[in-house]
């Protein structure tokens, strides 16, 4: 039986996990922290249970097939449930678009806001359907080592029709005009990495699935996922060592033959890096073994880091629903500042998660929990003050456009920002989604999933491909594992 060690108990890292251990390999998987989950890790308060990272489950047909590869199904293990409205967008206290589930009620609202729009977002919708399809069905379970792998008679033949060379932005204004429906069109891929002028229109693929297959939210929250995956995983035979840290990668010849952690030494026959890819490289194995210079990692376009608050509020705040996209501010100029001038913004958009509207679990009762995040450029400076100044101006815009006073309500609260995405993750330069899906960071063009110089090592997670967002890391996972399996056959 091959002994293979996963670095990371993330989504990729537990995906990876599973898809070995069915293959017949003894599994150990090392997680630094003292919990599993990486960036979705959860954690428990004065009776808050906040997760701390991902809080959309979009692509709901990805975790399907994930747990259907191992004759399971997302129900067996968490209780998921679809939201109605699934979001809404805030411009002003009087100006709220939600998002409802139905198609039907969708096309209404576009309707009411733009004449017209509700079928072009139909023909919109059908085209990212295609997409979708394409995308997520073929393109994103390549290994990417070869143009030639995408060489597929379909996706050849209908091309143009992925719009790979046209930018997100030019293809929404093909359809809409209103700035708000505009807004609604892009903020998907806000944490991509780049402004949706940047972005290819492939990506508006997030609309088809944010609009057709709906917002969904499994019940005691994102970390149930977590757990789930991990009960699989134990059901499978893999061990889990927590608090234990990958200090250094052995390498004999052309072969990984150790691990060295804190708790010892794991003699393997393969490993698979879920970790942060530069920290992998960079501080696990000596130069000549690594993939990549310091000086390529420093040229990346990273996806942004992230100023988040975990807040419990001691009674009910009425104009919230379960997710809330405030854009009562510029997009253009928060991008702007995210992007192409980095700094901490002038007068940023944000997003407040309030599950408690959907799950009286995540919360004392008559009480509210509050997930507040600004995307940030990533690599700035994080400090307490920074950290209050913001807190400040997010609470006040929110008191503002739902007309009740919530700063005095406020019975806990908790910061998490650049500074500890490098502590917890050792995030490259304190980033929280990944690197950037820009063109020329796709596909071929992003780092390898394969180590070219260590022939039993392969890398898993947000910094290879497919890419950032917890569907794409599920991928990931089972990428790295089947490259794996190859070399060990």
């Amino acid at each position: 039986m091959k002994k293979v060690t996963i670095i990371g108990s993330g989504f990729s890292g537990l995906s990876a996990a599973s898809f070995m251990a069915k293959a017949g390999a003894k599994v150990t998987v090392l997680e630094k922290n003292s919990t599993t989950g990486g960036r979705a890790r959860s954690y428990t308060e004065q009776g808050f249970m906040f997760d701390m990272g991902p809080s959309w489950y979009w692509m709901p047909d990805v975790f399907e097939r994930f747990f259907a590869h191992f004759g399971k199904h997302p129900s067996d293990y968490y209780e998921l449930v679809r939201l109605d409205p699934g979001f809404q967008m805030i411009f002003s206290e009087n100006d709220i678009m939600q998002i409802p589930a139905s198609l039907e009620g969708i096309y209404e609202v576009f309707e009411s806001i733009e004449k017209g729009s509700a079928d072009k977002l139909k023909l919109f919708l059908e085209e990212g359907a295609f997409k979708y399809k394409a995308g997520m069905q073929h393109l994103v379970h390549q290994p990417a080592y070869s143009w030639l792998e995408f060489a597929k008679y379909d996706i050849i033949r209908d091309a143009s029709r992925l719009h790979m060379f046209k930018s997100v932005r030019d293809y929404v204004s093909k359809f809409f005009k209103d700035e708000r429906l505009v807004a609604l069109m892009e903020f998907p891929v806000l944490f991509l990495g780049a402004t949706a002028k940047e972005i290819p229109a492939l990506y508006s693929l997030m609309n088809y699935s944010a609009l057709s297959q709906g917002t969904w939210y499994p019940m005691k929250g994102m970390a149930e996922i977590i757990k789930g995956m991990e009960a699989l995983a134990v059901s499978l035979g893999v061990e889990f060592v927590a608090g234990c840290e990958a200090k250094k990668v052995e390498i004999t010849g052309s072969k990984a033959i150790n691990i060295k952690t804190n708790k010892g030494t794991y003699n393997i026959d393969g490993v698979i890096a879920s970790g942060d890819y530069h920290h992998i490289e960079q501080h696990l194995l000596d130069m000549q073994y690594r993939n990549y210079s310091e000086k390529y990692w420093d040229k990346r376009v990273l996806a942004p880091s992230s100023l988040i608050f975990y807040v419990g509020v001691n009674k009910r705040i009425q104009k919230l629903i379960h997710h809330n996209l405030f854009f009562d501010a510029s997009l253009n100029i928060h991008a702007h500042e995210i992007y192409h001038d980095p700094k901490w913004p002038n007068d940023p958009l944000f997003y407040v998660c309030c599950p408690s509207k959907t799950d009286a679990s995540v919360a004392p009762e008559g009480m509210e929990n509050l997930f507040i995040l600004i995307p940030i450029a990533p690599g700035l400076s994080d400090t307490n003050e920074i950290r209050e100044h913001y807190f400040k101006v997010v609470i006040e815009r929110m008191e503002k456009v739902c007309g009740e006073q919530i700063m005095e309500h406020i019975v806990y609260k908790k910061s998490y920002c650049k500074n500890d995405f490098v502590n917890d993750y050792h995030a490259y330069k304190g980033n929280a989604y990944g690197l950037a899906n820009t063109l020329r960071q796709t596909a071929v063009l992003k780092p390898t999933l394969r180590n070219k110089k260590v022939k039993n090592m392969f890398y898993a997670g947000q910094l290879t491909v497919p890419g950032p967002g917890v569907p794409p890391a599920l991928i990931s996972g089972q990428i790295a594992a089947e490259q794996l399996l190859l070399h060990l056959k």
